[in-house]
Parts: structure tokens; C-alpha cells; sequence
């Protein structure tokens, strides 16, 4: 064997896993119901196989022999005496003894062709027996009676015509075998999907309830259902989704509290600051109090995460007109790009209205021309925010994502930032099932797209 026909024949396996990969369903329920319907239908066609090859076949040959040596008879009969007394005598004794009907057709000959019947095997086995013993043509038809076979026999006066039952040619049960054969595989599996789709069904409420919940949404009718192993597992996420969701209960509370015993200090100083001789110091002193304000205002802000609030469906269009009003007193020309008249997400609105807030504020804030477009993609909802401003080169736009990151200058005249906004936004998209990339923008600036799942 030459190095590369060794090299094709180890392609080969990798070639058919491959396409096997393609071609095989992917999801549970296609898979649960190939494992049950595959081995089923090659087990019926095997069975199906063997009774036609080692019993139907067998039994329409002995058949057809019989009728073949029965016909040789009649006809040998009537070879010997052609008179009309004789073949009356035959057709009589064939009537009553073998229930054949035999009449002669004078001057006839054969038909020049005929029609084979849907088993060929049928045809097969008639023709091979009639061969073995008639030296005279014949010719015979299987489908013009549905009930007989019609078998004719070139003679000199004529053609000898013998009309036979078709039991006496042919196995006739075999189709009630294979119909019993065909009701109880379609019974077996008909059980055996209701079962399986039962299954599936509880793993697939387990995998809605864990999607619901990562994206912040409350699944209170989901109750552990199905195998004991998929209960199992369905506790396991209830136990794990109510130890998170008292984390973030206690983490709520706990923020709220450094956020009044912070607020508090910071209220005290900018009284005393109000009420002392304003002078540079006293205003450079005001200008840090709010400065460390907003500061503790986005630490909090990305700590807490909007977690407590509740999903609820919102018109998208109307959010961004809001926000873009918002943003035209920062004195930025705004657009808005939004071809349907409504799309409808299901979101948490406070959380949801920050992120892009932030996301717009931010392309505000470096550019003076703002963008915002709205539209479906492949199912979902795309939101993108652009600027005209000095963009973030494209080696640096994930670490752009990093809480407190801060990059070079172009990016960062805002003095007030702390490099949360784009952190949160992320935050924010990736709790509702999404997530946020950045591009360069056709305005030459930098472009941000927050993808939701439908």
C-alpha cells in the first residue's frame, strides 16, 4: 500500500464522523427518538426479511408446485383425448376435486404480453413451477382477478384456459403478518415517544427555568418533574438559585447600608461647606465632595446591579427617543434608527435604561454626534450606539470592559469617570442573556451593540 492511499483510508473514518455529526439531530429529543426508532425499524425490516425469505417464499413455491403438477395433469388429460366428453369429464373432476375452473377457448392463442404483479417473487415462483411442468407455451396473469390466477395453455384446437384460486398459487397471509407486524411496532413506539417526550420535557423546563433565571426572570410554577436523575437536578438548581438569590439579598442590604453611612459624612461636609466663606479652597473642596459623590455612585451602582428589580416588557423605540432626549441637552446632535414602530423586550427597565444610558453618554461625551439604531437580528433585538468621536483602537476594546479601566487620553476627557460605564453596560446585557462588542462606527467613532436573545 503507497504512503498515500494509507493516508486516505485513515481520512475516511474522520470523513463519515464528520458527516454523521452534520446529519444526526442534535437535540435530546431527536437523539432519544433515533435510539428508539433506529434499532426498531432495522429489528422489523430483519424479521420482515426472514419470514418472507424462509416461510412466504417457501410456502408460495410448494404452492405453485402443486398447482403447476395439478395443471400438467389437466392438460395431459386432455392432450390424450381432445374429444369434449373428455374435457368435460376433467373440467368436472377438477371442479369438484381441485377447484379448478378449465374451459377451451378454440382458435384462440396466447396474449402477447401481461401485467406482473407488485411482488415479483410471485411471478417468479408461478412461472418457475408451470416451466418445470408444461412442454406446451403457456401463458398466466396474477392481477387481473384479484381472488384467482389466470393460467391459459397453447393447444392445437385452441387455448386451454384453467382459473385457480389464488390460495392454491400463493401464500395469501403474509400480508396479515406484516400488518400485525406494522401495528405493534407502531403501537411499541407510539409508547415508547410518550414516554421519551415526557423525559425530555422535564429536562427542558430545567433548561427554561436556568435561562429564566440568568436572565433575571422568575420561574414560580417550575417544580422538579421527570426521572429521578432530572428531579435530582432540577433540585440541585432550586437549592443553588435560592442560595444566590439570598446572596444577593443580603448583598442588596448590605449596599444600602454603605450607602447611607456614606451618604450621611458626605450630607455633614457639604453643610459645613455651605455655610463657610466661599473661597477657592471651600469651592476646590465642594468640586471633590461631588466628584467622590459620583464615584460612590457608580461603585454602588455596578456593585448592586439593578439585581432586586423585577423583568417586565418594554417598548425599546420609546426607551431610546427618552435616553436621546437626555442626551441632546449635552448639547450632541442625536439620531435615532428604529424601522419598526415598536419592539417589545422583556427586560428590567432600571437596570436596561442605565446600561444604555451609560453607553450613550459615554459616545456623548467624545463625540458630537450620537447614533442610536434599533432592529431584529436572527431573532433577537440589536441596539447599537455610535459616536463621531476618536474611537478605542481594537486591541484595547475588550480591556475597555474591565471595571476601573482607563485608557489613553482620546477616551478619556470625561474627568468624572471611574471606568464603570462600560463594565455595567456589560454587566447589564450579559444578565438579560446577552452581551456587548465594539466596532469601529461608519460616523468614525466608536461603535457599541448590545445583542438581546428573543
Amino acid at each position: 500500500m503507497s504512503p498515500s492511499t494509507g493516508h486516505a483510508w485513515r481520512y475516511w473514518p474522520r470523513f463519515w464522523a464528520r458527516f454523521l455529526r452534520r446529519r444526526l439531530p442534535s437535540s435530546l429529543w431527536g437523539r432519544s427518538l433515533l435510539i428508539i426508532i433506529l434499532p426498531v425499524f432495522l429489528m422489523q425490516v430483519a424479521v420482515t426479511w426472514a419470514f418472507f425469505d424462509a416461510h412466504w417464499q417457501t410456502v408460495t413455491a410448494r404452492l405453485s408446485e402443486g398447482l403447476a403438477g395439478e395443471i400438467a395433469w389437466a392438460v395431459e388429460s386432455y392432450r390424450d383425448d381432445p374429444s369434449p366428453s373428455n374435457l368435460a369429464t376433467i373440467a368436472d373432476r377438477a371442479e369438484r376435486s381441485m377447484q379448478l375452473s378449465i374451459a377451451l377457448q378454440e382458435g384462440r392463442t396466447l396474449p402477447d404480453d401481461r401485467d406482473s404483479s407488485v411482488f415479483g417473487v410471485v411471478d417468479r415462483t408461478i412461472n418457475e413451477a408451470l416451466d418445470s411442468r408444461l412442454d406446451d407455451p403457456f401463458w398466466f396473469s396474477t392481477t387481473d382477478y384479484p381472488a384467482y390466477v389466470d393460467i391459459q395453455v397453447q393447444q392445437p384446437q385452441g387455448v386451454l384456459r384453467i382459473i385457480a384460486p389464488r390460495e392454491r398459487a400463493i401464500a395469501t397471509q403474509g400480508h396479515i403478518f406484516v400488518l400485525w407486524l406494522t401495528l405493534a411496532t407502531v403501537l411499541l413506539m407510539s409508547v415508547a415517544i410518550l414516554f421519551i417526550r415526557n423525559q425530555v420535557r422535564a429536562i427542558e423546563r430545567l433548561a427554561e427555568a436556568a435561562e429564566d433565571f440568568g436572565r433575571g426572570i422568575d420561574a414560580p410554577r417550575f417544580r422538579p418533574s421527570g426521572a429521578r436523575e432530572v428531579r435530582s437536578a432540577a433540585r440541585a438548581f432550586m437549592d443553588m438559585r435560592e442560595r444566590i438569590q439570598r446572596h444577593i439579598e443580603q448583598r442588596t442590604v448590605l449596599l444600602a447600608s454603605v450607602s447611607h453611612d456614606l451618604r450621611t459624612p458626605l450630607t455633614r461636609l457639604r453643610l459645613e461647606l455651605a455655610l463657610a466663606d466661599q473661597t477657592r479652597r471651600t469651592q476646590a473642596m465642594q468640586g471633590d465632595l461631588d466628584e467622590m459623590e459620583h464615584m460612590i455612585d457608580e461603585y454602588l451602582a455596578f456593585a448592586r446591579g439593578e439585581a432586586g428589580e423585577a423583568s417586565q416588557s418594554i417598548d425599546l423605540k420609546a426607551l431610546l427617543e427618552a435616553i436621546g432626549a437626555q442626551i441632546k441637552k449635552r448639547g450632541a446632535k442625536v439620531e435615532i434608527v428604529a424601522p419598526e414602530p415598536s419592539v417589545e423586550a422583556r427586560v428590567r427597565p432600571l437596570a436596561f435604561r442605565r446600561a444604555l444610558t451609560n453607553l450613550a453618554g459615554n459616545a456623548a461625551d467624545h463625540g458630537g454626534r450620537v447614533r442610536l439604531s434599533l432592529g431584529r437580528v436572527g431573532g433577537g433585538v440589536e441596539i447599537a450606539v455610535e459616536d463621531d468621536g476618536p474611537g478605542i483602537p481594537e486591541a484595547q476594546r475588550e480591556d475597555a470592559f474591565r471595571p476601573f479601566s482607563r485608557l489613553d487620553d482620546a477616551r478619556n476627557q470625561n474627568t468624572k469617570g471611574v471606568g464603570l460605564g462600560l463594565a455595567i453596560a456589560r454587566d447589564v446585557a450579559r444578565s438579560h442573556g446577552g452581551d456587548i462588542t465594539l466596532d469601529a462606527s461608519d460616523l468614525g467613532g466608536l461603535k457599541a451593540v448590545i445583542r438581546l436573545p428573543g
